[in-house]
């Protein structure tokens, strides 16, 4: 598992541990009972502390993308990715909703806006 941690990201990294587990799994790259790396094994790999690994972990569970069992592992959950792909395309719909009526209120054009999204989008 290829994981990334940017110190000089805004987001804390367990976040960003979940994040990128995430997108793993939506994407298919891990399949649904694939077993994860422990916390410990994890936690060594990217040199980070347990509980940075346990936190990312709690918050894949709580969110229904990975199940632990006690004893065994981690593994991802056998969950229909169709659900869970609309319910991130739920959550960016909350965001840009923000961003239309913060844009709408400080009369910021259209065109602005989406010029904005699209640099956003492509990582320019």
């Amino acid at each position: 598992m290829n994981i990334v941690i940017s110190n000089s990201s805004d987001k804390p990294i367990y976040e960003q541990i979940a994040q990128q587990i995430k997108k793993m799994i939506i994407s298919g790259e891990l399949s649904p009972g694939e077993a994860l790396p422990s916390m410990r094994f994890l936690a060594k790999e990217l040199r980070i502390s347990v509980i940075t690994t346990k936190r990312a972990y709690s918050d894949l569970e709580r969110d229904g993308f990975i199940e632990t069992v006690t004893g065994k592992g981690s593994f991802v959950a056998n969950q229909n990715l169709s659900f869970i792909r609309e319910e991130q395309l739920r959550l960016a719909e909350e965001f840009l909703q923000k961003a239309v009526d913060i844009a709408r209120s400080s009369d910021i054009s259209w065109s602005e806006l989406s010029e904005l999204l699209e640099l956003l989008y492509k990582g320019e």
